[in-house]
This record gives structure tokens, C-alpha cells and sequence, in this order.
């Protein structure tokens, strides 16, 4: 919230007043309210791809001009507020959507950020490579509010965040995360640790919930999803890069996970649009 007050009614959540300052992460992709008043009705309504229309259909950039990214029903509006939207998620993205619940506040007051301002900034800004400058601050932005809210007392953090703290279990998550590549074995991130195997094995499993191998494989498996979205790397270049040695064992393996071969899952992938867009509605 950039300025006013308003509240979020979403599927599954009580309804949540924002001040100005806080912050909110709602989980898709069912759709969610926000107003300043629960009994008023919607007057702009914010559709996938940067569309912002009255509830009658009225493409609101027609009907007036607020300025680069910026939209609403009224340009002195009481209520501001900078909105992102993912509007499609990645199998590296699920993993952390899955533990969320469906809407994320943080009080601004406990919590600030600069980069708030900068985006608030960005936003209304046209530039050169000014959508990767935007995904980029937006991405950052999410990944602060997300450590933010999961390091507070009482919150229910999955394990594989908590674990990394714990200096076996998280050290072997870090070389699992920046060295996906590597030929790993249970043996060889032992020695990587100094630990045994067999403490190893034990100490990952209870903290992070599965043992270091299967982890390793999902984590794989998620990023090879990822990249066969996000890029025409051929099967072989994708495999060698989260750690198989050829594009057929990482079709078996991914056939095994996901149900799908790989070239399936990039033709439905194909078919769909995976960029974080950015808003700023201003309403009265």
C-alpha cells in the first residue's frame, strides 16, 4: 500500500486491512478483492497481461491516461497501490507456493524495505530493458518479503528453509542449490562436509524431511522443468546442466515425476505466458 487504507478479501483467507507501508503476497490464481470499503463493488478490475477495466468492460487506458503503467479511475485517488503479478509459475516456484497460505502480510512498521521506493519509481518509468529492470527489482522484492514473513516467531516455515541454518543439513542444501551439475553422491557431500555418510543421511533427513539424494533429484527434476520453459536449450544441454548425463536419462526421470516427457511439458509450456508484470493502480 503506497498510500490509504484498504482490505484484501481473498478465497480461503479472512479479510485483511492494509495501511500504507504494508505489504501482501496473495497466492493465485484464484482472484481476490481490494478496496477500501468491503461493501463497495469493484471499479477496476486488473486482467492478466497489464489489462485494467471497469466491470462493464471498459479498457480504462482508452478512457484515460494516468501516465506509463499506471491505472485506475481516478489519478488523485485516496487509495494507491503498487500491484505485481506472476501470472504463471515455474516447478521451482510451486515448491514454495505449496507452503504458502493465501495471503502474506507484513505491517509496515515491522518491516522496511528500500526497495520499495525504487520500484515504486521504476514503475512509472519507459527505458531501454526497462521490463527486465522491473521483473528483476520485483523478483527481489518478493524473496525480502518472503524471508521477512518466514523468520518470524510463530510462522509455520517449511523445513528446507529452517534447515538451512543447521550447518550440515543447510551446507549440503547450498551445494545442492549453486551445484546442481555436480556428480553428487551421498558419499561425496559427506566428504564435501566432513561428516559420514551415515550422519549425514540422518541429520538431512530430519531436518529437511526427505533424504539428501531424493532432495537433490526433486531439486534437479524442478530446475530442468524450469529451463525447458524458459529457454530452447536442447534436452542433452538442459540435462548436463542440473546433473544428468544425457537427455534420455533425464526424460526417464522426469517421465517418472511429472508423468510427462520433457519436449511435452516445453510444448504446453509454449503455449502459455511465464512473465511477472507490473502495475500501479490508482483508485479513488
Amino acid at each position: 500500500m503506497l498510500q490509504g487504507r484498504a482490505c484484501i478479501e481473498a478465497t480461503d483467507h479472512e479479510p485483511v486491512w492494509l495501511q500504507a507501508g504494508d505489504v501482501a503476497i496473495v497466492r493465485g490464481p484464484e482472484p481476490y478483492h481490494l478496496s477500501s470499503d468491503p461493501a463497495i463493488p469493484p471499479q477496476v478490475i486488473v486482467h492478466p497481461g497489464q489489462r485494467c477495466k471497469t466491470p462493464d468492460g471498459v479498457d480504462l487506458r482508452e478512457q484515460m491516461t494516468l501516465g506509463v503503467r499506471t491505472w485506475g479511475s481516478n489519478p488523485d485517488g485516496s487509495m494507491q497501490i503498487l500491484l505485481g503479478v506472476y501470472e504463471e509459475v515455474g516447478a521451482v516456484g510451486q515448491r514454495l507456493l505449496d507452503v504458502l497460505p493465501p495471503v502474506v502480510t507484513i505491517a509496515g512498521h515491522t518491516w522496511n524495505s528500500s526497495l520499495i521506493p525504487v520500484l515504486a519509481h521504476e514503475a512509472t518509468r519507459q527505458g531501454p530493458a526497462q521490463g527486465v529492470v522491473l521483473d528483476r527489482l520485483l523478483d527481489l522484492m518478493l524473496i525480502a518479503i518472503l524471508r521477512a514473513w518466514f523468520d518470524r516467531s510463530g510462522t509455520d516455515a517449511p523445513p528446507w528453509y529452517r534447515a538451512f541454518a543447521h550447518p550440515v543439513a543447510g551446507e549440503a542444501l547450498r551445494l545442492f542449490h549453486e551445484e546442481p551439475a555436480k556428480p553428487w553422491t551421498l558419499a561425496k557431500v559427506a566428504a564435501e562436509l566432513k561428516v559420514s555418510p551415515a550422519t549425514l543421511a540422518q541429520t538431512f533427513r530430519a531436518h529437511v524431511g526427505t533424504p539428501p539424494m531424493t532432495y537433490l533429484t526433486e531439486w534437479r527434476l524442478a530446475l530442468a522443468a524450469d529451463l525447458l520453459r524458459q529457454s530452447d536449450a536442447t534436452l542433452n544441454t538442459v540435462a548436463r546442466l542440473v546433473g544428468y548425463g544425457s537427455g534420455f536419462a533425464l526424460s526417464v526421470a522426469f517421465k517418472r515425476v511429472y508423468g510427462i516427457r520433457p519436449n511435452e511439458h516445453r510444448k504446453l509450456a509454449l503455449r502459455e505466458s511465464d512473465a511477472a508484470e507490473l502495475v500501479r493502480p490508482a483508485q479513488g
